[in-house]
């Protein structure tokens, strides 16, 4: 019997290897060969043989509507077994030992992919994979997992990200009880050969160095994802502020890292990013605290080097116009915020972005500038990219009304103003420092001129009369006067005047 499935499964591996979408009709056939292939699977078969069968029900699992019998508790259990994860504790110390051979090595590969479409798509599959604490296992996995078949890591993460997404108990027990922050930590520090020459400082890349592999990087992005759903909430008390600040940390190393193409560079950064955003703004200043290649003291010693790659990666999400949403407003929230607390950022960040005003003669919208693009978004269609530009722009300028209107314009500026209340001028509730910004020459021969709605010198209107000859003034002229001759007034002087008056004051009076 269970050679029927195997032949079965080698003929649907091959015929459907690259399919997702499924036939409606043949449910009920796929859902007994599920059940079939979770047979043969639970018996004591050579690797050849699991491998093929597992190849068939990891194809199955992509139809969430075919997984009732994978998603019961024996049916997990199989899967788990030869993941090397059941019971939660022993399959990572013996995984080394045990997957010596490329065939048994597959078969945990298959395993682990299978669990990952059964938990992605079957809510059951998601209760059974916490009751049977496949996190424990999988941590287990991670902390004796240093090196070895990079499949086996990268799905090992993939899963924990899924379990630590979909289930928040899951994640709950990760955090406390598993202290599996620290050890996605670890290995983050060892895929990205993180070397400490500080307590928050890593060595620079070395400028020669060749790009980050592609399989550490994708190794390093699961990580990252499944740090960012277990930091979702406040992780102070758990985790503590050391940890917290060694992530900082190692977000800034990975942010100065390359990969080996430009796409997958920016999605490092992007899940960088997010990641930050997670964390308490008093990391933040791990960001900066670095010296600086050539002891320049500018920004107070400051290195700045990782903010103004913050900077490129929110102007290249700009460029691209689309998915703000997701794709911008995660940078300028966790710029606005390191503006709003780190002097030093802000500082910088206003140099870049808003530098002194020397062009008044233009709408602030139109140009390629960075404020130009920024000063386009306040007027967003979508609410939340509107409000994140917006407040960006107004922390740089210190919370000042003023300062903002000066480079927006009334016009672009209203919307925030309005939410914030502050239509009639004033300041916001964060304190910055006294020290005022100097305006240039320009702008201050210009100011009086300045239309405070569009925020530039508009050109004056050209006079009609200059171009019209004599006999066109009159006629204009001729046309106006009886609009502009205004009625007799009853109180008007001269002599029908008196006559009214002399009229009125001879009526008898009446009592």
């Amino acid at each position: 019997m269970h050679l029927t499935f195997v032949s079965l499964g080698i003929v649907l591996y091959f015929q459907n290897n690259l399919t997702f979408t499924f036939d409606p009709k043949g449910e009920d056939l796929r859902s007994r060969l599920c059940q079939g292939l979770l047979t043969v699977l639970g018996r004591q078969f050579g690797p050849r043989c699991q491998s093929t069968c597992l190849e068939t029900l990891r194809i199955l699992s992509r139809d969430k509507r075919v997984l009732g019998p994978v998603g019961t508790r024996e049916g997990m259990l199989v899967l788990a077994g030869l993941a090397r994860l059941r019971g939660g504790t022993e399959g990572g110390d013996s995984l080394q030992g045990e997957v010596q051979i490329e065939e048994k090595e597959r078969v945990v590969v298959e395993a682990l992919k299978c669990l990952c479409n059964v938990v992605f798509n079957s809510a059951a599959a998601q209760q059974v994979g916490a009751d049977v604490q496949l996190a424990r296992g999988l941590c287990a996995r991670l902390h004796a997992t240093r090196t070895g078949r990079h499949e086996v890591g990268l799905f090992s993460l993939r899963l924990l990200f899924l379990l630590s997404a979909l289930r928040p108990d899951v994640r709950g027990a990760l955090r406390r009880e598993l202290r599996a922050v620290g050890l996605l930590t670890e290995v983050l520090e060892c895929t990205l050969d993180v070397r400490w020459v500080g307590p928050y400082e890593a060595a620079p890349p070395d400028p020669q160095a060749l790009p980050i592999p592609a399989e550490d990087n994708e190794r390093a992005m699961e990580a990252l994802k499944a740090l960012f759903n277990l930091t979702l909430s406040d992780t102070s008390d758990e985790d503590g502020d050391h940890q917290l600040r060694l992530i900082t940390a190692i977000m800034r190393h990975l942010l100065m890292l390359k990969t080996q193409t430009e796409d997958k560079t920016e999605e490092a950064h992007s899940h960088a990013i997010n990641l930050l955003s997670n964390l308490p703004v008093s990391c933040l200043d791990v960001l900066i605290d670095v010296p600086v290649q050539g002891g320049q003291d500018e920004y107070s010693g400051k290195n700045m080097d990782v903010v103004q790659v913050l900077l490129d990666f929110m102007e290249k999400r700009i460029d691209k116009g689309a998915n703000y949403k997701e794709g911008l407003t995660p940078v300028l929230s966790l710029l606005t915020e390191g503006s709003r607390y780190q002097r030093e950022i802000r500082r910088y960040i206003k140099t870049q972005v808003l530098p002194p005003l020397k062009e008044v003669k233009v709408r602030p919208e139109i140009g390629s500038t960075v404020r130009n693009k920024l000063v386009r978004l306040m007027t967003h269609v979508d609410m939340g990219v509107k409000q994140s530009a917006a407040e960006f722009l107004f922390v740089l300028c210190k919370e000042n009304v003023n300062n903002l209107l000066k480079y927006t314009g009334y016009g672009n500026a209203a919307g925030l103003l309005v939410a914030r209340g502050l239509l009639a001028g004033g300041r916001g509730e964060t304190k910055y420092s006294d020290d005022e910004d100097s305006d240039t020459e320009e702008y201050k021969s210009a100011k009086p001129f300045i239309n405070p709605i569009t925020g530039h010198v508009e050109e004056p209107m050209p006079n009609p009369i200059e171009e019209m000859t004599e006999e066109q003034k009159e006629y204009e002229a001729q046309e106006l006067a009886p609009a502009l001759t205004p009625p007799p007034s009853l109180h008007s002087s001269g002599v029908d005047g008196s006559r009214r008056h002399v009229a009125a004051a001879s009526l008898p009076a009446r009592h």
